[in-house]
């Protein structure tokens, strides 16, 4: 049993070694597999009537998760990780949708494209950053976290960094994308985008549907905290669909222990 979970474990360093990750979340990276080949180093046997170890298990699902989460940074986290793909695009906030399609009506397609672009820029920035969070979920996960992410559904260990890591996230997130948010410029880029020069029907649109600015000056949207929502949701999207390929498609399963896990 030992034995199968060293030769996971070496599968796992193997196969995430050998991805190309974002420079900035590189040595989180490092980290975080010391942190799982640590972690999965436990003793003890499963429940009378189940077929695998409690270890194997254990080991399995940290490595999937590490496997999941790490092609999720590297495809989301660089230049058009967000903005070439449609899944997970951030589009204009549901408010402004409106005045989007009028301002391009109004020959402003540029600047409603400006704005978008700048708000994508910002989450691809921000998401390399979280490696480690990932990584101090994936190794505090428990044998009964396992158990339940083994038999859950096809979304269940995304379901379970939302509910463990989730908070965490926001948090580390936000800071990231205010910065990053300043030097892409998407706060210049919204006000060019409701900018009375573009007409005065579409600061109408703009005023009925509260896109302008609030009573204290500020813009009554906070873009902040609209990417930093939209960043979280394209990274849970990706994870799952990592998670659901491993599940259900035998060539996701790159080591023998995934095939051993998730195999049955």
């Amino acid at each position: 049993m030992r034995i199968a979970v060293r030769c996971g474990l070496l599968g796992l360093a193997l196969t995430v070694a050998a991805l190309p990750l974002a420079a900035a979340g590189a040595g989180q990276f490092k980290d975080l597999l010391n942190k799982v080949r640590q972690s999965t180093q436990v003793p003890g046997t499963s429940p009378s009537g189940s077929k695998l170890p409690s270890s194997d298990i254990a080991a399995g699902l940290k490595e999937a998760l590490a496997k999941g989460t790490t092609n999720a940074i590297n495809s989301l986290g660089r230049e058009g990780g967000f903005w070439n793909n449609a899944k997970v695009r951030i589009p204009l906030p549901g408010k402004l949708e409106q005045a989007g399609k009028l301002a391009r009506q109004l020959g402003q397609g540029a600047k409603v494209d400006a704005f978008e672009l700048s708000m994508n820029r910002a989450a691809e920035q921000a998401v390399p950053q979280v490696a480690e969070i990932f990584g101090d979920a994936i190794r505090k996960m428990t044998l009964d976290d396992a158990r339940g992410i083994l038999a859950g559904g096809d979304h269940a260990a995304t379901d379970f960094f939302r509910r463990t890591a989730g908070e965490a996230l926001t948090a580390r997130i936000r800071p990231i994308v205010a910065r990053a948010t300043d030097s892409v410029g998407v706060t210049q880029k919204y006000k060019a985008f409701t900018a009375g020069s573009m007409g005065g029907e579409l600061g109408g649109v703009l005023g009925a549907l509260g896109g302008g600015k609030s009573a204290k000056g500020g813009n009554a949207l906070d873009l902040d905290d609209y990417v930093t929502a939209k960043t979280l949701d394209g990274l849970f999207t990706t994870i799952g669909e990592q998670e659901q390929s491993i599940r259900h498609n035998p060539a996701a399963r790159t080591s023998d222990l995934l095939k051993k896990v998730f195999g049955g």
